[in-house]
């Protein structure tokens, strides 16, 4: 006699029905490691004020205070992605029937998700305030007349018509000329360019017109307003790029520090991390 052995697909597959990520934990562990952040940058943010200073030899110097804000921006991905990252392996579910080494990873998988959604989420935090300011500032920008609206360049071309006896300037001969001279600035800097020759004699021209300096003073004033001009985008410039290597260097540490403190929550979790460590 032949017995029939009908096997049903789906009854014992040896996988756990647990889902392999807890999103609970995960969601904790990101919005801890968030508030954190905040809590340490305004932290920060006081601490920077109070060490500055207007006054010469009263404050640090600007490369102290680069690179100490560069460190601690490190110090913060280290504790809040440290925090976060133990707290959402250490709640995450118990899984039951799976390998340890799989555990491991999935530990060390929930540690970096949680550092991934509490970046996320601070991106948003903070994008939404910087729109609302960008915002305000364009509509009071288009609300505002020509005269009080102010550029990048508008300072440079200060320094060029200052004169010994501006009283004695036409108001509007100067507002025009004002408004050409933050145009040419602000096009021939913005395609990381110069003057050109032309556009230089010609400002010369303008600012002896405007200020009663000869030629000669007058082109030295421009190529020393130019130099300045060229010496502050490029200082602007260097310190941008320096503040996106330390925001890199920061993220890539916590990241790394969310992961492993979540393989030693979920080993805690799981009362297996002592065994871990000796192996």
């Amino acid at each position: 006699m032949i017995d029939t052995v009908v096997i049903q697909p789906g009854t014992d597959t040896g996988e756990p029905s647990i889902a392999g990520v807890s999103w609970p934990a995960v969601t904790a562990g990101a919005v801890v490691s968030c508030a954190l952040t905040l809590v340490l940058l305004a932290f920060g943010l006081g601490l920077g004020l109070s060490v500055v200073s207007p006054w010469t030899g009263a404050g640090v110097s600007a490369t102290t205070f680069k690179i100490g804000t560069g460190l601690y921006l490190v110090v913060i991905a280290m504790l809040a992605s440290s925090i976060g990252g133990y707290l959402a392996g250490r709640l995450r579910t118990r899984w039951v029937g799976v390998q340890t080494d799989e555990v491991y990873f999935r530990d060390t998988a929930h540690g970096f998700i949680a550092w991934a959604f509490a970046s996320v989420l601070g991106a948003v935090l903070l994008a939404s305030p910087a729109s609302s300011l960008i915002g305000s500032a364009a509509s009071g920008a288009a609300n505002a007349t020509a005269a009080s609206q102010a550029g990048p360049m508008d300072g440079y071309v200060d320094t060029l018509f200052r004169s010994d006896s501006p009283a004695a300037q036409g108001a509007g001969s100067a507002q025009d000329s004002r408004g050409e001279m933050v145009r040419l600035f602000t096009s021939s800097f913005r395609n990381g360019s110069e003057l050109k020759p032309a556009d230089r004699e010609y400002v010369s021209r303008v600012v002896a017109a405007r200020t009663g300096l000869s030629q000669a003073d007058a082109e030295k004033r421009v190529n020393e307003v130019v130099t300045q001009a060229k010496s502050d985008i490029d200082a602007t410039r260097k310190a941008t790029a320096q503040l996106a290597f330390w925001l890199t260097a920061s993220l890539l540490i916590g990241a790394f520090c969310a992961s492993l403190a979540a393989t030693e929550g979920g080993g805690l979790r799981d009362g297996t991390w002592h065994r871990k460590a000796i192996r």
